[in-house]
């Protein structure tokens, strides 16, 4: 059984998981402006991808596994989201392990 909820609770474990990693980095969510123009290409052009796959009969949801919002009466708000939350942990993950790259490298 599929709950309605379930994409965006792994969306939500995605990000949960990498919240601790700000603190490793170089501050991601502090860098906003930054973080936008890392995220919103990937965002577009994803969501762009989408909708036409969805359109043509390539690309569905299942319905039981989504909230019902629809953006543009075609995207699920899900995957919307989904563009957004795993740059954004991908950039965490990057920063933190580049910060801590450099410290190992001078201790070493």
């Amino acid at each position: 059984m599929r709950s309605q909820y379930e994409y965006l609770a792994v969306l939500g474990a995605c990000v949960l998981v990498t919240v601790p990693l700000e603190w490793m980095g170089r501050g991601v969510y502090r860098r906003g402006p930054e973080l936008a123009r890392a995220i919103a290409p990937v965002l577009v052009v994803l969501a762009v991808w989408d909708v036409v796959a969805i359109l043509r009969g390539h690309w569905s949801f299942h319905p039981e596994a989504t909230t019902g919002v629809v953006i543009g009466g075609v995207l699920p708000i899900e995957e919307v989201l989904f563009f957004v939350a795993i740059p954004l942990c991908a950039v965490l993950t990057y920063e933190a392990v580049r910060e801590r790259s450099k410290r190992w490298s001078r201790d070493g």
